[in-house]
């Protein structure tokens, strides 16, 4: 059965549309229909809101049609329709909302006297529409002005409206008893529009306040301030309070701005970048701004409570974006704003964010987190901010004076400047690669030009304060040569190593980038030449030749245009050729460049994360981050985008990669858990040997490969080893701490050496292999190819004849593999006998540790020995004297190249435990089979004439 109070409600509604009609009518759409468009824009900018109110007038409308129809249906089918079908009570959000809108537009025009203004023009006009609209006021004097009357006609129907629907939704609240399902919905449609009522009071009485002060202040001050959505919320002409350090004479306080107005100076505040610091004393509290801190005083403590409150809840309400329901600040407890926001601001005062614009997070008046900074001239910072300077990753772009060209910052800043690693793309086309300390490159770095660079070239080293200092490799493309060694103020200075295209190499010393004094210089045919040269490696001066030969020339060098070389000495050709090995022992650079000194700038961040504890926020500027490189600068803003590991990943990956060394502490868990470690990129000790070749590649690869380098790259990459091992260790240790254990005793000097050799070494050696293996290639090139050629010769003999040369016991001969086709003598047949021996040796060189190489060999001798037995028919043990011949019958049948690089890499960088073991045993016997077959009396030539050529086939 339907209520009173829904009969009221709907009449209610029935004599509301009708008045919203003729409102609509008589008083906006002649307001609207001024014509043609007024020039004043005052007069334009009143009708665009009286056109505003308009369309929320006729939402508003359109709702109580709604509204109306559904308490029709309702009165006219009781039975079957619910009273939670009115529209009033099932969606009671919407309609409030549309009468916000209407109460919000209309305040506009209020606070700017929209209507006096928009009317202006057809005075006669509302003069003769006096008597309609006095039929929708009451209350309102015959001689009110027309503005007056205007405005009552748009407000005094609404009020009234909403003043019946408050009481008549209390009153069916009332008649609705608890279990009703209806009952809750009626309950809060009935707070909602009580709500709603002082909502509109405070709206109405901002606007007229709003107005009045419009009224108050000079035309000049008007222009720059008046608004149609801005509110007067506070003025200090009513309620008092001074401000420094600007001395205001008025304070303002709107709902979106604080406006301090200092004679003919307006100074504006946006509330979104207002921070309320509460002073400690009651008389005092702070403004932060991003550029200013204000402190409001007061003799009387409650005014200056009312200021602090209102400006609390202003900027509540400017943050959210819209004003408070029900009213401002209205609630139990007062609201607070958040510390942290996002906003856009333009810098103003002098210094370097001077007209610079930044839009992102805020903290406390300062950018803090996340933001984009931009100069008007061009310049973009995208990146981590905090108090106010850039702090954490970040990307600059800094436009070069010529068009579309720009210099790019990828790299980790602390305090405004950069600092940690980055990466660097300049618009010359240069792009660097290393570490920053206060804005310069300094600690270890990579600058390199493209190949299209007029002169192209790289630099792989130390900086300091910005310039190349201490150890570094230059490859110079355009000259052909590389510079190994010390440098100073961005020159090349003290000790260093000159290596050229042609193979040529030079040892001395440098000084403001000029060589001094003697130096050492070595050609490709090994002639050595010790004295004084010019920059580009020219003979000059006292010095002395020794040709591979052994003869010396001594005396005084010089040059002159087009004369060429020429010479005043004394030349010794009674000397005898140097032995090859002592041609070989010339290594330039061990010396004067101490292995543990090389690559401090590589080590060093990797200790300092370490020592450190591993800290996540730190770990990208220290250990770099990855990111998709690209010489192409764009101005584009997706350029700006930086795919990098987050560092938030990264600090959760870390701890996995501590708890993962925990597990697996086990010799042969710890082989595949660092070997594992070593192939991530994104490890600890992944990165760091990843940086580790990129020196060693830019050291010994391309003009570095040198063999007189070879001791130098051999050493290296035992540091190598030895300081990711300490790393290791390091992160171990970490990890113990972080899970409250004891941490390990200090090896001793032996425990790490076994591990360094046994373990760490083997894992990282392939990432060295290439490079290293060259070296070893050219150094023992000479041997090599008298080893080829003895492997050539023997590779005529058949295999009895050849056992036979080589003097193995013919009762040691494996006669019965030799299997014999028809027509077929058994002499004539090669590369059957050994063969298990010999394809195991094979093998050798598919491996590139020197223990698997080792093993190898070592499998080799077992399959010589098991053949021997099988031949003999019982277990055989082979001498010295037996073992030698039929290990150089296998090297021979093996035919491997470069044997003799092979031998001495296994030597250089085997794990010294097996010095002295059947591992050394076995490669004293590689190497004597080695050093046999290179030897004169080998080649078949020399051979005597025991059998007869022909007899050979």
């Amino acid at each position: 059965m339907c209520s009173p109070e829904e009969e009221a409600l709907r009449r209610l509604e029935e004599v509301f549309s009708a008045t919203l009609a003729r409102i609509n009518s008589l008083v906006l759409q002649p307001l609207l229909g001024t014509t043609p468009e007024p020039s004043d824009p005052q007069i334009r900018e009143c009708l665009r809101l009286v056109q505003q109110l308009h369309q929320s007038s006729q939402r508003l409308w359109e709702v109580t049609e709604e509204s109306l129809h559904s308490l029709r249906e309702r009165l006219g089918h009781q039975d079957a329709v619910g009273l939670e079908s009115l529209l009033l009570l099932r969606d009671a959000d919407r309609v409030l909302q549309v009468h916000v809108e209407y109460i919000e537009s209309y305040a506009s025009c209020v606070a700017v006297q929209a209507f006096p203004k928009a009317a202006k023009k057809r005075r006669e006009f509302w003069r003769g529409q006096r008597k309609a609209l006095g039929q929708l006021l009451s209350g309102v004097s015959s001689e009110a002005s027309v503005g007056t009357a205007l405005t009552q006609a748009l407000r005094q129907p609404l009020a009234h409206h909403v003043q019946q629907y408050v009481l008549l939704l209390l009153s069916l609240g009332d008649s609705v008893m608890e279990p009703h399902p209806a009952r809750e919905l009626v309950v809060h449609a009935a707070t909602l529009f009580g709500n709603l009522q002082s909502f509109m009071r405070q709206a109405l009485d901002q606007a007229l306040a709003t107005q009045a002060l419009w009224h108050s202040l000079s035309s000049r001050l008007r222009d720059v301030l008046c608004t149609p959505a801005r509110r007067l919320l506070q003025d200090s002409q009513d309620v008092a309070v001074t401000v420094t350090p600007l001395r205001a004479e008025r304070v303002l306080l709107f709902n979106d701005a604080l406006v301090l107005l200092q004679g003919h100076s307006v100074h504006t505040f946006d509330l979104k970048l207002v921070w309320v610091d509460p002073g400690q004393d009651g008389y005092t509290f702070h403004l932060l701004t991003p550029e200013d801190k204000l402190s409001f005083c007061s003799k009387n403590p409650r005014d200056l409570m009312v200021w602090q409150w209102k400006v609390t809840q202003a900027v509540c309400q400017a943050l959210r974006g819209k004003k408070d329901f029900p009213v401002l600040g209205a609630g139990l407890e007062p609201s607070e704003p958040p510390a942290c926001r996002c906003v856009a601001y333009t810098f103003r005062a002098e210094g370097r964010l001077c007209q610079a614009t930044y839009e992102g997070e805020w903290c406390w008046g300062r950018p803090h987190g996340r933001g984009t900074l931009r100069w008007p001239d061009g310049r973009n910072h995208v990146g981590s901010f905090c108090q106010g300077l850039e702090h954490g990753f970040g990307i600059r772009l800094v436009p070069q004076a010529s068009e579309d060209k720009f210099d790019c910052y990828k790299c980790h800043w602390r305090e405004g400047s950069m600092c940690g690693y980055g990466i660097c793309e300049y618009g010359t086309d240069e792009v660097y690669k290393g570490y920053f300390w206060a804005g310069l490159r300094h600690g270890f770095g990579v600058l390199e030009s493209t190949p299209q660079a007029p002169q192209p070239c790289r630099y792989t080293g130390h900086w300091e304060k910005g310039q190349r200092s201490g150890y570094g490799i230059e490859e110079d493309s355009d000259r052909g040569e590389r510079y190994i060694g010390m440098w100073q103020a961005d020159q090349r200075h003290g000790p260093g190593v000159m290596v050229t295209q042609a193979g040529v190499c030079y040892q001395g010393t440098f000084q403001a980038d000029k060589i001094v004094g003697p130096g050492i210089l070595l050609s490709e045919d090994d002639s050595l030449y010790e004295g004084t040269f010019t920059r580009d490696l020219t003979l000059v001066g006292k010095g002395k030749v020794t040709f591979p030969n052994g003869f010396t020339l001594e005396g005084t060098f010089g040059s002159g245009a087009g004369k060429g070389l020429h010479t005043q000495g004394v030349l010794d050709t009674a000397a005898f050729p140097p032995d090859p090995s002592s041609t070989r022992k010339r290594q330039l650079g061990v010396g004067a460049f101490p292995v543990e000194s090389r690559w401090q700038g590589v080590y060093g961040p990797f200790r300092d994360f370490v020592s450190a504890g591993c800290p996540g926020d730190e770990q990208e500027a220290l250990l770099g981050f990855h990111v998709q490189n690209s010489r192409e600068l764009r101005k584009s803003q997706e350029y700006l985008c930086c795919e990098r590991t987050q560092p938030e990943a990264c600090a959760g990956r870390m701890e996995d990669v501590l708890d993962e060394l925990l597990l697996h502490r086990e010799p042969r868990a710890l082989r595949e858990c660092l070997g594992k470690a070593l192939s991530s990129s994104l490890h600890p000790l992944g990165k760091l040997l990843r940086m580790l070749m990129l020196t060693f590649q830019a050291t010994y690869a391309g003009i570095g490969a040198n063999k007189h380098l070879q001791t130098l790259a051999q050493e290296e990459v035992k540091q190598h080893a030895r300081e990711l091992w300490a790393v290791y260790r390091g992160l171990l240790q970490v990890a113990l701490r972080r899970k409250g254990q004891a941490p390990e005793e200090d090896e001793d000097l032996e425990a790490r050496d076994l591990q360094v050799h046994g373990l760490m070494l083997p894992l990282m050696l392939p990432s060295f292999y290439s490079e290293l293996f060259t070296l070893y290639l050219l150094l023992h090139e000479s041997e090599d190819s008298l080893y080829s050629q003895g492997i050539a010769n023997l590779s005529l003999f058949p295999d009895t004849k050849l056992l036979e040369f080589l003097d193995v016991q013919k009762h040691l001969w494996p006669l019965k593999d030799l299997t014999l086709t028809t027509n077929q003598r058994l002499s004539l047949v090669r590369d059957k006998c050994f063969l298990s021996a010999t394809e195991c040796l094979q093998k050798i060189i598919t491996t590139v540790d020197p223990r698997e190489k080792l093993e190898v060999l070592e499998k080799t001798y077992g399959e010589i020995e098991a053949t021997v037995s099988r031949v003999l028919g019982q277990e055989y043990k082979l001498p010295m004297d037996d073992l030698l011949p039929l290990l150089i019958y296998v090297v021979s049948r093996a035919r491997i190249q470069h044997l003799g690089a092979e031998i001495h890499l296994i030597r250089d960088m085997m794990d010294p435990i097996h010095t002295g073991g059947l591992y050394d045993f076995l490669l004293t016997a590689l190497e004597s089979c080695y050093e046999h077959i290179q030897k004169e009396d080998m080649r078949l030539h020399r051979f005597p004439g025991r059998w007869d050529s022909k007899e050979l086939w």
